[in-house]
């Protein structure tokens, strides 16, 4: 038996048991895997440091190894990621709704959890803990495929889980990490129905499109994140230049990042030199179009077509000039991967027509798009950001990695 199909049964066995598990036992699992990573930090550092050191070798952007970097003050707060986990309500085992028919039929839906998660993400080992721990709470297993770049770091961090569940009440199967990294595997556990009921993927646009495209397996797409800034006319200077700078240049490498910034006309002709002088402080690299480029008295470049539906992941942004808030949304709406799109203004109609017609998961108001996080909106973590519309989207915490089913209670009915 391959590995593959020998993980992901092993996955499959021990969703029984999660499935059964108290809150109670599943609480002090994660307890004692924050506790666990907290103690194994340096040893997980130092397989980071070989992750990082293998990025640099193959000549990988710098955006690409801050997505691998782990440091002490980011494993904390991952290790704090679980344990805030534990103060958050088990969605598992809720009545989510209770009626009655006429013919004396009582109905319940109530949570479930949805069984075994295929997990296929590139670089960023902090998923790993995230979404392992994710799915213990809601009682799913979780089949990991991390990518080779961060394989070191991936495997030390399970090796913390694994140790940790080994001292717990539930099964130590819960947590799989795929090693082989072939093509071939992969296509393999895109069709293991018999085994997942869910993949999720986080990457590039190019992995999960593989995935959507080629999965028989239900899928629930973590889209990339070409995400948006609209700058009103009647917006607030500091606050527009701030929020762009924090947007863009807090993380540049995360998919909450901005990559373009729309700017109104208007705001423009008196405001766009301070903007564009405040984001090359910041070594961003800036691409106009021809309105910003007439407009501009620093040197910035042209941007070409692909330049509106690129995810930079970098210190690079688009800039476009339009003559009002319905082009903006046009071009938006157009471009947008539906993640995160913010709007800086102090004219509610305006706010209200953008809150109405862009379509995206998040959508912000006089605040930086790099909120959208599980932990940011209170999630405790999240197993990924969803851009579609079905079962979920946003930031998924734990309710998302549940389904239902219903309990039907009768006193000898039958159907005439």
């Amino acid at each position: 038996m391959s590995e593959l199909l020998q993980k992901a049964s092993l996955a499959k066995q021990a969703t029984l048991q999660l499935s059964t598990s108290t809150t109670k036992q599943k609480n002090e699992a994660l307890q004692k895997i924050a506790d666990q990573v907290k103690k194994d930090k340096e040893l997980i550092l130092e397989a980071n440091k070989k992750d990082l050191a293998a990025a640099r070798s193959r000549n990988l952007s710098e955006s690409i190894a801050d997505r691998i970097l782990l440091t002490k003050e980011r494993l904390t707060y991952m290790a704090d990621a679980v344990e805030n986990l534990i103060d958050l309500t088990n969605p598992v085992g809720q009545s989510m709704a209770e009626w009655v028919r006429p013919n004396g039929l009582k109905i319940k839906r109530i949570s479930v959890p949805i069984g075994v998660v295929g997990m296929i993400y590139e670089a960023r080992p902090n998923v790993t803990l995230d979404a392992a721990c994710l799915c213990l709470k809601t009682g799913n297993a979780i089949l990991l495929r991390g990518s080779s770049s961060a394989s070191f770091s991936n495997r030390a961090i399970v090796k913390s889980i694994r140790s940790a569940l080994e001292n717990t009440e539930l099964p130590l199967q819960s947590v799989q990490q795929l090693e082989d990294k072939s093509r071939e595997t992969v296509r393999e556990m895109l069709r293991l129905n018999e085994y997942l009921d869910v993949l999720i993927p986080r990457g590039g646009r190019k992995l999960i499109d593989t995935v959507v495209q080629e999965a028989s397996v239900p899928v629930i797409e973590t889209g990339a994140g070409n995400c948006h800034l609209y700058i009103d006319a009647t917006a607030n200077v500091e606050m527009a230049v701030s929020i762009a700078i924090n947007a863009k240049t807090q993380r540049p490498s995360v998919c909450n990042a901005i990559e373009t910034i729309v700017v109104h006309r208007d705001w423009a002709n008196s405001h766009l030199d301070l903007l564009i002088d405040s984001l090359q402080q910041k070594s961003v690299i800036i691409k106009g179009d021809k309105h910003a480029l007439e407009r501009s008295s620093f040197a910035i470049e042209p941007a070409e077509d692909v330049d509106w539906a690129e995810e930079y992941l970098d210190n690079m942004v688009a800039l476009k000039i339009v003559t009002n808030i319905w082009e903006a949304i046009d071009h938006i709406n157009h471009f947008s991967s539906k993640h995160s799109e913010a709007i800086i203004s102090e004219s509610i109609p305006n706010v209200e027509a953008f809150f109405q017609s862009v379509d995206a998961a998040a959508l912000y108001h006089n605040a930086s798009t790099r909120f959208t996080d599980g932990f940011e909106f209170g999630f405790g973590a999240e197993i990924g950001i969803s851009t579609q519309k079905l079962h979920a989207r946003g930031p998924m915490g734990l309710s998302a990695l549940t389904s239902y089913k219903y309990l039907i209670e009768g006193d000898g009915q039958v159907k005439c």
